[in-house]
């Protein structure tokens, strides 16, 4: 029991740890290495405050996770499916108009990016973590932005971008810059503002469309 834990809030836990020994338990961690690991690191926090928080024994996530390793896993998989939803939901905004679906998503990130304690993206993050670039949580982000550059160059393609390439790999530019400036300057800083209005000039360039970041 934490120092701000009752005996009733205790309880209540130990029972639901007792609940939650079976199939919802990896749910219930998975949630729990979601919140702590994107709020605080991945290194920071030990599998003892993920079983706490998600209110399960230690044996139970041993059921679910082999290892650390593997829960570290398993939670990038969960921010990989929540990132292309993200991206995927901005890109639906223009169906049928790919240089309006490129401006959007960066429209919709700095959106994002401004909400007090955004803690940037969370595979940028684990990158900083892991400095063995062979570690397979840093394969797992270096395919996670592959598969956005695919994306963002299949959609600058379909914009008739004279070089739909350079116009992905400027606009991943842009994206990273977000990140990180939401951390360094903070979130809803001077260069996340400008970003949506630096994507239109980049995608009004290679498109010859007269994109224009939207109003939010």
């Amino acid at each position: 029991m934490s120092d701000s834990e009752t005996p009733k809030q205790a309880s209540a836990r130990r029972t639901r740890g007792a609940q939650t020994a079976g199939p919802q338990a990896q749910q219930h961690l998975l949630r729990a290495a979601d919140e702590l690991f994107y709020r605080e690191g991945v290194r920071a926090v030990g599998v003892d405050a993920v079983v706490e928080r998600a209110g399960v024994n230690k044996m139970s996530l041993y059921r679910q996770f082999s290892s650390k390793d593997d829960l570290v896993m398993a939670y990038l998989e969960r921010k990989d499916e929540q990132f292309f939803g993200y991206v995927e939901r901005s890109f639906a905004k223009h169906p049928g108009e790919p240089a309006k679906q490129l401006q959007q998503y960066v429209d919709d990130l700095a959106v994002r990016a401004s909400v007090d304690h955004y803690r940037g993206c969370p595979f940028v993050n684990v990158s900083v973590e892991f400095p063995d670039a062979a570690h397979q949580a840093r394969q797992f982000v270096f395919r996670n932005k592959a598969r956005l550059m695919e994306r963002l160059t299949e959609l600058a393609a379909a914009a008739g971008a004279d070089d739909p390439v350079t116009l992905a790999n400027a606009l991943g530019l842009i994206i990273e810059g977000v990140y990180a400036a939401s951390q360094t300057y903070g979130p809803g800083c001077g260069p996340i503002l400008a970003a949506p209005k630096v994507a239109a000039q980049l995608i009004a360039a290679a498109c010859g469309t007269a994109a224009a970041p939207s109003d939010g």
